[in-house]
């Protein structure tokens, strides 16, 4: 079975957000599959994914504040600015993280650990909706 959805996120302010019950609710055909794989894409280059932490904010926050340490907005050194000063720093931080993940489907449900959860990573001040493709492969 291969099966395809796309998911449009609303605008989020900048952070780390759980995002785990909009993927699975996009998928109705996961409850189906017994053995297979749950690609999640973000169509976007100032925003990505990562799977961590689900039941504290403060992960999420700190997060949040590492990769604001990490890869500063309005670096001096940047030449990408005319999107604004957090552009190219979002950027990087997509790049860092990564635009999609790969999880395994076991007995009609994500095979997530205990404490993980789906992030969308907005790395920008003021974005739109986000938009995500949903690939389920399996049987």
């Amino acid at each position: 079975m291969w099966i395809q959805h796309p998911l449009t996120l609303p605008a989020m302010r900048r952070g780390f957000h759980l995002i785990t019950r909009e993927v699975v609710a996009a998928v109705p055909e996961l409850t189906q599959v017994q053995v297979g794989l749950l690609h999640v894409f973000i169509q976007h280059t100032s925003a990505s994914l990562t799977l961590n932490e689900n039941a504290s904010p403060d992960v999420r926050r700190d997060f949040e504040r590492y990769f604001n340490r990490a890869v500063p907005d309005a670096w001096p050194d940047f030449e990408h600015t005319l999107e604004g000063s957090d552009d190219m720093a979002a950027h990087i931080k997509a790049s860092v993280l990564g635009p999609g993940l790969t999880l395994p489907v076991q007995a009609g449900r994500l095979a997530l650990g205990r404490w993980q959860g789906i992030y969308l990573c907005e790395h920008r001040d003021h974005s739109g909706p986000r938009r995500l493709v949903l690939t389920l492969q399996g049987e």
